[in-house]
């Protein structure tokens, strides 16, 4: 008899007392749950079926079902939407425990919380679908490579980030920002693109190719922005107190304004602006504001 899988042979592995030592590394020498006690996390299987969920009733035959018809799509809309939903008031109730101020919140409190903030959410998806429109006109307007929008919905990595950022964004704003965070995660273990959910970005946002682009919490980008494989919005020093410690959510990440493009390797560092209509070349290091409509080459970064 082969005993290598049998669960009766773990006395051989004499467990008991690492079970033990274990026992007491989670509960008291090395605890690191949230305030020494949150056990119940967010997971992160159910919030991708949330997301899955939402972009299929917001874009039913690209992510839902290709057989829907106009008799059955409102229907497999609905049924889509309150599945995800219900879904998602669970995965907001469990982050919102991470929330400051919210440690000791009732049950109750924290239930009700969760409700409103995904009818807010939900009340958001058809502005949020009308920004991702917008940004899949910009990448069939801007690749020459791209044939269709079903092309680009299905098979650009930038598109797949900038829905789930999108949804993320929201989630962010409405306070949960655990939960948002989790979602971009998601977002970047999909598509190699690591965009943090408080970043704000402006309609007809296009990400070309993706692979490796870094955008930061407090970035703030226009409309009308066009990104290349491996750009960096990121931050060149973070602020500290008087005591040393970093202050979280200060300003110290690029703001990019309207009709900027940003070719790839380039990458953009502090709180500086890069004005309306210019153009970053690839691999340029920058670290100093640019006025609207410059022309920044490697060359002339050379020279600075």
């Amino acid at each position: 008899m082969n005993n290598d899988h049998d669960p009766a042979g773990a006395s051989h592995w004499h467990l008991g007392p690492i079970i033990d030592a274990l026992r007491t590394s989670r509960e008291s020498t090395h605890n690191i749950r949230h305030q020494g006690r949150v056990r119940e996390l967010p997971s992160r299987a159910v919030l991708q079926q949330v997301i899955e969920g939402v972009s299929a009733a917001l874009f039913p035959t690209h992510y839902g079902r290709p057989d829907l018809n106009d008799e059955s799509i409102d229907y497999f809309v609905g049924d889509t939407l309150n599945v995800a939903l219900d879904r998602l008031v669970g995965q907001v109730r469990r982050a919102l425990r991470f929330n400051p101020g919210l440690e000791d919140a009732g049950e109750l409190e924290l239930a009700e919380q969760a409700r409103s903030i995904t009818r807010a959410f939900a009340g958001s998806l058809p502005d949020i679908r009308a920004l991702l429109v917008s940004d899949v006109q910009a990448a069939l307007a801007g690749d020459p490579a791209a044939s269709s929008v079903a092309e680009i919905m299905l098979c650009y990595p930038g598109t797949i980030a900038v829905l789930y950022h999108r949804l993320a964004h929201c989630l962010h704003r409405l306070g949960t920002p655990f939960l948002a965070r989790l979602a971009a995660d998601i977002a970047h273990t999909l598509t190699g693109i690591d965009i943090h959910p408080g970043a704000r970005i402006g309609a007809s946002f296009f990400i070309d190719h993706g692979t490796g682009v870094v955008i930061g919490e407090t970035a703030i980008i226009g409309q009308r922005v066009r990104l290349y494989q491996a750009v960096t919005l990121g931050a060149r020093r973070f602020p500290t107190d008087d005591n040393g410690a970093l202050l979280k959510g200060a300003p110290r990440h690029p703001i990019v304004e309207d009709d900027v493009v940003i070719y790839a390797g380039a990458t953009v560092l502090g709180r500086i602006t890069v004005g309306a209509g210019s153009t970053i070349g690839g691999n340029v290091w920058l670290t100093q504001s640019v006025a609207p409509g410059s022309n920044v080459t490697q060359a002339q970064m050379r020279n600075v």
